[in-house]
């Protein structure tokens, strides 16, 4: 059979589950995800395989109103993520219905030139009797090609999916090795995961006014690898609570990252977490060239 290879850009609203149902479609864990809006930062590649198709598929950050200029660079990251796509997939969460985050998002796509298919996902907990009214609503606004209902936390769907998927996608060789599954480095992967486990145990805003940067990483000859991790906040406060009582917190964010990210690697990790005060990281040029963003004035 011939090979086929193309890029699937997925956009959506913050927490319309993007991410999950990247990693789905992959068939293991390459995005990090919680139950936090804007849980993405960076825009990541999925490789999932279907038959001879290699779907290159751009998990983006959600597109939101910015405030700020990492949220700027952000946003610009996620519709550069739909640049020279085969296709794209709007994700809607069927749960949350249709607001002004999807409206902004509606408007954006409605000259994309790109053929574009409407992705109703988390079906499996919204309620049944809205479902085509969202539909009509998003396809009087948007020319898609299809429509599809699924969940990508049950894999309802995605079978359906991925045909769709592959039958839009062009001829070509393959971009990257079949048992390739991301095109993250093993630097930004350790660094995502950490950064998961602030927003798993931390509540209220503070994962959003952290980052966490892989300051050293080493690869030993016995196979294993070190890795030093910064992580920073902005004010003195955020920085008790990480830390916790006699350093309990950070003990346990770092021993649940280290075991999520030796899984990750398939090696034994040794992972030492520090964490300072910057009032300003988030006008770090170093932060953003980190993240892979772009610096937004």
């Amino acid at each position: 059979m011939t090979q086929k290879c193309g890029l699937v850009a997925i956009v959506g609203a913050p927490n319309a589950g993007k991410s999950t149902l990247v990693n789905a479609l992959v068939g293991q864990k390459v995005a990090i995800v919680s139950p936090k809006a804007q849980t993405t930062r960076v825009r990541l590649m999925g490789i999932a395989m279907h038959g001879e198709t290699q779907m290159m598929l751009v998990d983006t950050p959600g597109i939101f109103e910015p405030h700020r200029r990492l949220d700027r660079a952000m946003v610009q990251a996620a519709w550069g993520g739909t640049q020279d796509a085969d296709v794209i997939l709007f994700v809607v969460d069927a749960k949350g219905g249709l607001g002004p985050k999807v409206a902004r998002i509606v408007e954006g796509l409605q000259s994309r030139p790109e053929p574009k298919i409407l992705v109703l996902n988390k079906v499996d907990i919204a309620v049944k009797e809205k479902l085509l009214v969202h539909v009509e609503r998003l396809t009087a606004q948007i020319e898609f090609t299809d429509v599809l209902m699924v969940s990508a936390e049950t894999g309802d769907g995605l079978d359906v999916l991925k045909d769709l998927v592959a039958s839009k996608l062009p001829e070509g060789t393959w971009h990257f090795p079949e048992d390739q599954v991301s095109d993250a480095s093993d630097r930004m992967t350790a660094a995502e995961i950490t950064r998961e486990q602030l927003y798993l145990q931390l509540h209220a805003e503070l994962p959003y006014a952290s980052v966490v940067e892989t300051e050293k990483y080493t690869e030993n000859q016995d196979g294993s690898v070190d890795i030093y991790q910064q992580i920073k906040v902005e004010r003195p406060s955020q920085r008790a609570i990480i830390l916790g009582k006699g350093g309990v917190r950070l003990k346990e964010i770092g021993s649940k990252a280290r075991a999520e990210i030796a899984k990750s690697l398939g090696c034994h990790v040794r992972l030492f977490l520090h964490v300072k005060v910057d009032p300003k990281w988030d006008e770090d040029r170093g932060v953003y060239r980190d993240l892979g963003l772009d610096w937004v004035e």
